[in-house]
C-alpha cells in the first residue's frame, strides 16, 4: 500500500517562501498568481500527496466557532472492553467541552492508516487510538506526531514511537490472578494469550509466568496457546484436556477465550470449577451472564478512557507539554465467582 504523507499549507508555503495565502490561491488555480508558480506548488502537493484540510474548508466561511474534536480510534466496536473505554473518553470529552469522532480499525493496519489520515484532512485537535493486531509498521503514527498532532494509546499501545499512553496494569493483573489460581490448588496452569508482538499479551504472559516462579511452579512451553477468541478457545482446548497429563487451570488474555475454554470442559464432562478452575481478564457483561459465572481480572475500561481524553486534552490545551509522553497506570482488580475454587 502506498503511504500517504501528512502535509500542510504552512509546509508548502515555507519550501517555496510565500505566504500560505499564495499556497492557497496557487491550489485553487487562482490566476493572481503566475503560471509557473502555481504549477510548481501544485506540482509540488502533487509529490507530497498534500490533501486540503476539509473540515477547515468547510468552515472558512461560517460565523460558526469550530468545534474541539477528538478523534478515537478503536479495533472492535463489538469488545464491550473497547465500548466501555469509548464511554469513559465520550464522558470525560464532553464535560470539557470537546466532541469525539470515532472509527473502528476492525484489526487491519491499512484500514488504521486510512483512519488517521481522515483525522487529520479532518483536523482533529488530537487523536486517541489503541493500535491493530496486526500493526507492525508505525510511520502513519509517527507522522501524526512529526505534524504537531497529539497522539494518545490506551490499552494496545506502540512502543515503535514516542507518545503519551494509558494502560491497565497487565503485568499485576495477571500475576495476582495466577497467584489466586495456585493458592486454590491447581497446579497445572495454562496460558491462553494474543501474539507476543502485542505489549499487553507479553505483559500478561509475564505476570503469568512470575507467578508460576514465585510458587515454585516451572513455566512449560506446552501449557502456552496463541489463543484470543472463543471459537479458536473451543477448537484448541478439547486436546490439552484430553491430554494425560491435562491442566486443572486456565488464565486467558480476554473474557471471550476463558468462556470458550469453560464451556469446551464442560461439554467435555468436566466440572467447572471442581475439575478445572478458570479465569478470564476484562469483566465485561459476559461474565456474568455465563454459567457458572466467570473469575476475572476487572480491566476498568471506563476509568482508563477517562483517563486518556485526560492526557489529550493535556496536551491540546498546554497542560501536558506536548513533547512529554505521559504514562498512567490504571490499577486491575480480580474478581473472584463460580469458575474458580
Amino acid at each position: 500500500m502506498k503511504e500517504t504523507v501528512i502535509l500542510t499549507m504552512k509546509d508548502i508555503a515555507r519550501e517555496f517562501h510565500v505566504s500560505v495565502a499564495t499556497v492557497s490561491r496557487a491550489l485553487r488555480d487562482s490566476a493572481n498568481i503566475s503560471a509557473d508558480r502555481r504549477a510548481a506548488i501544485q506540482q509540488f502537493a502533487r509529490d507530497h500527496n498534500f490533501t486540503p484540510n476539509a473540515l477547515a474548508g468547510s468552515l472558512r466561511h461560517s460565523r460558526v466557532q469550530p468545534m474541539k474534536v477528538i478523534g478515537v480510534v478503536i479495533p472492535e466496536f463489538t469488545h464491550f472492553y473497547f465500548s466501555s473505554v469509548l464511554s469513559g473518553i465520550e464522558e470525560e470529552a464532553s464535560s470539557r467541552g470537546y466532541r469525539i469522532m470515532v472509527a473502528q480499525s476492525s484489526e487491519q493496519y491499512e484500514r488504521e492508516v486510512r483512519i488517521c489520515q481522515s483525522f487529520y484532512e479532518n483536523r482533529v485537535c488530537g487523536i486517541i487510538v489503541s493500535q491493530a493486531k496486526d500493526t507492525r509498521r508505525y510511520d502513519h503514527f509517527q507522522r501524526l506526531i512529526d505534524a504537531g498532532v497529539p497522539l494518545v494509546f490506551y490499552d494496545r499501545i506502540c512502543t515503535g514511537v514516542s507518545a503519551s499512553r494509558v494502560v491497565v496494569d497487565d503485568y499485576m493483573g495477571a500475576f495476582n490472578a495466577v497467584s489466586y489460581l495456585i493458592g486454590t490448588g491447581c497446579r497445572r496452569i495454562a496460558f491462553y494469550g494474543s501474539s507476543m508482538t502485542m505489549e499487553i499479551s507479553k505483559n500478561r504472559y509475564n505476570g503469568y509466568r512470575d507467578a508460576l516462579l514465585k510458587h515454585g511452579m516451572t513455566p512449560s512451553d506446552e501449557l502456552v496457546r496463541i489463543c484470543d477468541n472463543r471459537d479458536y478457545a473451543e477448537e484448541i482446548t478439547p486436546a490439552l484436556l484430553s491430554s494425560d497429563n491435562r491442566p486443572d487451570g486456565f488464565f486467558a488474555i480476554n473474557d471471550d477465550t476463558a468462556i470458550g475454554i469453560m464451556y469446551t470442559a464442560k461439554r467435555m464432562g468436566l466440572r467447572v470449577p471442581d475439575d478445572v478452575s478458570v479465569c478470564g481478564f476484562t469483566n465485561g457483561q459476559r461474565a456474568v451472564a455465563c454459567d457458572p459465572m466467570l473469575t476475572t481480572v476487572e480491566q476498568r475500561g471506563v476509568k482508563l478512557g477517562e483517563e486518556a481524553a485526560d492526557v489529550l486534552i493535556g496536551h491540546v490545551e498546554g497542560t501536558i507539554p506536548i513533547d512529554k509522553a505521559e504514562r498512567r497506570v490504571v490499577r486491575t482488580r480480580l474478581i473472584v465467582r463460580g469458575t474458580t475454587r
